[in-house]
């Protein structure tokens, strides 16, 4: 695991481990707003070969909403960047932000509202590595 994010190597195909990390964060309340497909841009836009690999932008709405009507700027933190990743052997590597980081990065840990924010995303968060861990 790194400082900046939960990883889970899922025993999976990247298709089906991209299907059911969605569904995971749909469980803990976040949708996937954005989905950034860096294989299919590398091959449209470089030509280049490259493996399957997506970033998902996952947000909680109340969540969000919470932190935004508190601070404008903590939008520099949304939404929660999850990458899903083909790695050797057929599986596939999930890192999920950790948003406590993330605001400890910004130094945004002092305001009381947001440092409840990113502990209930962290929560939520973790809890979707564990699912797709288990």
């Amino acid at each position: 695991m790194s400082e900046l994010a939960f990883e889970v190597t899922m025993k999976l195909p990247y298709d089906q481990a991209l299907e059911r990390v969605i569904e995971a964060l749909k469980v803990e309340g976040f949708g996937v707003l954005t989905r950034i497909d860096v294989h299919d841009a590398f091959k449209e836009k470089l030509n280049l070969e490259f493996r399957q690999y997506s970033i998902l932008g996952a947000c909680n709405p109340p969540l969000a909403h919470k932190a935004l009507s508190n601070r404008p700027d903590a939008g520099l933190m949304l939404p929660c960047n999850v990458i899903v990743e083909a790695v050797e052997g057929g599986n596939t590597l999930v890192r999920i932000v950790d948003p406590k980081a993330m605001m400890q990065a910004a130094s945004f840990e002092d305001d009381p509202i947001l440092a409840e924010v990113g502990g209930e995303a962290e929560v939520r968060l973790r809890r979707v590595a564990v699912s797709l861990a288990s």
